[in-house]
């Protein structure tokens, strides 16, 4: 059962590494474009518990309360390869009393090339009521901790391709 510590240090940034599979490429080999969404979920739901101690249902269970998806912006910069080995990072980059901007990207396995960026917009909602509801409390604090803050009034989708890319160069 999750419960919030303010001494214990949350990383911002989960990663995991995945190779593209047969099955979810197209004829040309490439990672169908449907199926970067799975990749991503599923990294993402496979990291949360190990970095964070939080299990999506009994969160949903204690506070009676999920975030749902209401948007995606994403853009595909180069094709992930069948067989290929990548890297797939996601983080909470933005906040606010009851929405979240998680960022998932994919590199290649040495985070040299961008590979695809999105951004999934969701809605703190109530289980019972299935209307908005405020991060309060230890989820607020939770978040607090975990975000990576983005400016996202001076953001764009291709603006931050082209700061992850110059990240990349970099590290």
């Amino acid at each position: 059962m999750f419960e919030y510590n303010k001494d214990k240090h949350y990383p911002k940034e989960t990663e995991s590494r995945v190779v593209i599979r047969f099955q979810d490429c197209d004829p040309l080999q490439h990672l169908n474009n449907a199926k970067y969404f799975d990749y991503f979920f599923n990294a993402r739901e496979d990291q949360v518990p190990k970095l964070y101690g939080v299990e999506m249902m009994d969160f949903i269970r204690k506070y009676q309360a999920a975030w749902v998806v209401y948007n995606h912006s994403i853009s595909y910069v180069r094709p992930a390869r069948v067989g290929e080995w990548v890297r797939i990072m996601s983080r909470v980059i933005w906040h606010d009393h009851h929405s979240v901007i998680v960022e998932y990207y994919m590199t290649d396995d040495n985070k040299e090339e961008l590979k695809t960026l999105m951004w999934t917009t969701m809605r703190y909602v109530d289980m019972k009521q299935g209307k908005s509801k405020d991060h309060e409390g230890a989820v607020k604090d939770f978040l607090l901790a975990t975000t990576d803050e983005v400016d996202m009034a001076e953001t764009t989708l291709k603006s931050r391709i082209k700061d992850i890319k110059t990240a990349l160069l970099k590290s």
